[in-house]
C-alpha cells in the first residue's frame, strides 16, 4: 500500500463518528450560543518503565471568559505502551472538576482505552488516534433525565507532524468526538411546540465536538520540552430540560458555539 492510500485511509477512518449525527438536526431548535476566548496550561511528567512503556501523570487548569475566571481543573495518569512503530496502545483515567453555568463546581471521573497508529512520509509523520471514554459523574447530583451520569464517546483524532527541523516540531490535527448514549426521548419538535413525551433511555447518538489545532513542540533538551497551540473548538450539545420524574418536557434544543484557546504546556522526561 502506497503513503497516499494510507493517508487516505486515515482520513476516511476519521470521519466515521460523523454517522447518525443530522438525524434531529432540522426537528429540535438550535440555539447559538456566544463565543468565548480562553486558555489551558498544563504539565506532564512523563516516565519511562520499560522499552515502549510509559506512565505519565498531568495537570491542566481551563479558562474561559476571556481569560477571567477558572472553569476547569483536572489531573490523571496515563499508561502507554508502543507496540511497534505503527501502533501504540494506551489508557489512563483523569479527575475533572468542572465549573457548570449555574456557577457550582461539578467533579466527574473519566476512564479511557485508546489505540494510536501512525505511518512516516520522509520528515512527515501522520497517526490518527480513537479514544473510547467513559465519563462518570455522581447520579445523586443531576437530573438522569436530562444527562447521562455514564457517558460514552468516541474521540477521533487525525494529525500531522513535522519531524524535519533540530528541536521544533510543528504539527497540525483534526478531532471528531461522537457521544453514544445521550438520553432520547419520542419527542419531535413541528416548528411551534414539542409533542407527546416519554423517556426512551440513552439511546441518542450524534457527533458533538468538531476540534482543530496548529501548534508545535520545543525540545529545550533531552528531558524539557514546551508546547504552544491555538485551538478551535466547535461545541454542538443536545440541552434537555425535565421535571425531576421525567415525565414533562419543558423544552429541548441543541446549543451550539465556537470557542478559542490558547495552550501552553510543559513536559518533563526521564
Amino acid at each position: 500500500m502506497t503513503v497516499m492510500k494510507r493517508i487516505l485511509m486515515i482520513c476516511l477512518l476519521a470521519l466515521i463518528p460523523w454517522t447518525g449525527w443530522a438525524q434531529d438536526y432540522y426537528t429540535i431548535p438550535v440555539n447559538d450560543l456566544e463565543t468565548d476566548l480562553g486558555g489551558r496550561f498544563s504539565v506532564s511528567v512523563d516516565k519511562k518503565l520499560a522499552k515502549g512503556l510509559h506512565l505519565s501523570f498531568d495537570g491542566e487548569i481551563r479558562l474561559k471568559n476571556d481569560f477571567a475566571s477558572l472553569g476547569r481543573w483536572q489531573a490523571g495518569v496515563d499508561l502507554t505502551y508502543k507496540v511497534n512503530p505503527y501502533l501504540k496502545l494506551g489508557g489512563g483515567y483523569v479527575f475533572i472538576d468542572k465549573l457548570n453555568s449555574s456557577g457550582s463546581w461539578s467533579p466527574r471521573h473519566r476512564f479511557y482505552v485508546d489505540a494510536t497508529g501512525g505511518i512516516r512520509a520522509g520528515n512527515w509523520r501522520f497517526s490518527l488516534r480513537e479514544r473510547l471514554q467513559l465519563t462518570h459523574r455522581n447520579a445523586a447530583g443531576v437530573n438522569v433525565f436530562q444527562t447521562n451520569p455514564n457517558a460514552l464517546a468516541l474521540k477521533s483524532r487525525l494529525k500531522a507532524e513535522y519531524k524535519g527541523f533540530l528541536s521544533v516540531s510543528p504539527y497540525a490535527y483534526v478531532e471528531l468526538r461522537n457521544v453514544f448514549n445521550d438520553p432520547a426521548c419520542t419527542a419531535k419538535y413541528d416548528g411551534t411546540a414539542f409533542s407527546d413525551y416519554q423517556f426512551t433511555g440513552y439511546t441518542d447518538t450524534y457527533f458533538n465536538r468538531f476540534r482543530g489545532a496548529f501548534g508545535l513542540e520545543w525540545k529545550l533538551s533531552k528531558q524539557h520540552a514546551l508546547d504552544f497551540s491555538i485551538l478551535g473548538d466547535y461545541c454542538y450539545d443536545k440541552a434537555v430540560d425535565t421535571n425531576a420524574e421525567g415525565t414533562k418536557l419543558k423544552s429541548i434544543a441543541y446549543d451550539r458555539a465556537f470557542n478559542t484557546s490558547f495552550c501552553i504546556g510543559y513536559k518533563f522526561s526521564f
